[in-house]
């Protein structure tokens, strides 16, 4: 990508890649929802980093940051993607909850909940879906009823990432009596509370990712609500247009999966298919042009602007062009593909099966790209529902 940087943006390009050369693990570490001990060494990970002032680099000095813009988090995440460096545990807060405190939170609030956030002390599930509301969030059934200054929270949240070993969750809730989008509101709940039962749920790699949450009047102070209360479904759609369109999938995730792509086809692709070898530019173009997109964007938020519904369109490019991209992987690969790396046919497969696996769930999870397509034919083109 062609991209013109300024004098000060080069030297912080060198500085994060001299600091990532100098502590990033040199073995990888056991995935994070394998086993708490592959958690514990993610924890740790995200402490190296904000020792370092890493750990959002966009967050201000005073909540474990660096005071920088939008350009300079998308260069230090081009720098930490092709260091090789641990995936992020802590994604679901620094990513997610995060800048949504930012925007709702009170002072107390973000002083309170950032620091540990940004330091991996306090490790972060998103609960929102429910059996009864996926992709339809407003259908949220779990409710939050006022008891003095508490909340007493009761209901069944499923799906819910990073909540096997996490701290805190944020959940969705509703008060008694409200309909639709009236009457929810976003509060912070820790896992270990009163009348909290986690129940893992097991991804077809038999990792944890997910969990199943039961909430039996959970009393939290009303400190911990995020934002108004009926303000909850503002606070989310802000949360989504986060995980959606800038922060969860951040470009450099798929630039670099196209160069190690480019890679695999160099050393093992049939360089007599005319139609593979477009598979492999087609990726490596749709990342480069993804890449451009949010570089776009986050020019615009840094001028004032907002993200609006038009972060359904990214959800929808990312997820489809992560599918197509390690389906091409595996294609090169042949029938090695469908080989674990243990095995002992199976040669430098790596991790493009596990990897194509969880791209699956790409047009699902962040909202399904169905409900995606219905809001860019509602709110940015102007159909009739």
């Amino acid at each position: 990508m062609d991209l013109s940087y300024s004098a000060e943006q080069s030297a912080f390009r060198a500085e994060v890649r001299a600091w990532l050369a100098d502590h990033v693990p040199a073995a990888p570490l056991e995935h994070f929802d394998a086993t708490r001990e592959g958690f514990e060494a993610h924890r740790a990970w995200e402490r190296t980093l904000n020792a370092g002032r890493w750990g959002m680099v966009t967050w201000p000095e005073d909540h474990g940051g660096r005071g920088l813009d939008l350009i300079q988090w998308l260069v230090f995440e081009e720098e930490y993607y092709r260091s090789g460096a641990p995936g992020r545990v802590n994604q679901n807060g620094i990513f997610l909850l995060g800048p949504t405190l930012m925007e709702f939170g009170t002072p107390e609030q973000k002083a309170r909940f950032l620091p540990p956030m940004a330091a991996g002390d306090e490790i972060w599930a998103q609960a929102w879906s429910e059996p009864q509301a996926g992709s339809d969030l407003a259908g949220v059934r779990a409710t939050a009823v006022r008891d003095g200054d508490d909340y007493l929270l009761s209901g069944h949240k499923i799906w819910s990432s990073r909540a096997v070993f996490a701290d805190w969750a944020f959940g969705l809730f509703r008060t008694p009596g409200s309909e639709r989008h009236k009457g929810l509101s976003l509060i912070l709940f820790p896992l270990s509370a009163e009348g909290v039962t986690v129940n893992p749920i097991a991804k077809i790699n038999g990792h944890v990712g997910f969990a199943e949450i039961f909430l039996e009047n959970v009393r939290v102070p009303a400190f911990n609500r995020l934002g108004d209360e009926g303000q909850g479904w503002s606070v989310c759609m802000a949360t989504a247009g986060f995980e959606r369109g800038l922060m969860l999938r951040s470009p450099a995730r798929y630039q670099e999966a196209a160069r190690r792509l480019a890679a695999l086809y160099e050393a093992q692709g049939d360089k007599a298919d005319t139609g593979l070898r477009a598979r492999v530019a087609r990726a490596w173009m749709d990342a480069e042009a993804y890449a451009l997109s949010i570089y776009s964007t986050a020019s615009r938020l840094i001028a004032g602007g907002s993200i609006g519904p038009e972060s359904s369109t990214n959800k929808i490019f990312w997820s489809e062009m992560d599918i197509r991209l390690h389906q091409t992987a595996l294609d090169i690969l042949g029938p090695r593909a469908e080989l674990l790396p243990e095995a002992p046919d199976a040669g430098d497969v790596g991790d493009w099966l596990d990897d194509y696996i969880f791209a699956l769930a790409g047009p699902i999870y962040a909202g399904s790209n169905e409900i995606q397509r219905n809001i860019i034919a509602e709110r940015m083109l102007g159909l009739p529902r």
